[in-house]
């Protein structure tokens, strides 16, 4: 079992950039695949990035694509969202997944989220 707590969600404008954070606890984090999902108003929780266990193939929302980046770093037992040209539409909490099988929404573990708001 793995826990998983983010950080670094705030207040940006459009065009900023902010990086969020989740710190997994236990020995085991390289056997999870890691995600970011985010939660719009009113909207459903959708997909937003991805890396793998060993953090060598990493996938992306089209939304998001060339703009965010997912990493890893297992001596930290933390995974990354780098997001950078935000914009309004980006204003979600987001969430951080694990799972022993490929990330999705179906995910067994999940973070309490980090609210990320971008203004006009």
């Amino acid at each position: 079992q793995v826990q998983l707590v983010e950080s670094g969600g705030g207040l940006v404008q459009a065009g900023g950039s902010l990086r969020l954070s989740c710190a997994a606890s236990g020995r085991t984090f390289n056997m999870y695949d890691m995600g970011w999902f985010r939660r719009a108003p009113g909207k459903e929780r959708e997909f937003v990035a991805a890396v793998t266990l060993s953090g060598g193939r990493t996938r992306y929302a089209i939304s998001v694509r060339g703009r965010f980046t997912i990493s890893r770093d297992s001596a930290k037992n933390t995974v990354y969202l780098q997001m950078n040209s935000l914009k309004p539409e980006d204003t979600a909490v987001y969430y951080c997944a694990a799972d022993r099988a490929v990330v999705s929404l179906t995910s067994p573990y999940w973070g309490q989220g980090t609210q990320v708001t971008v203004s006009s």
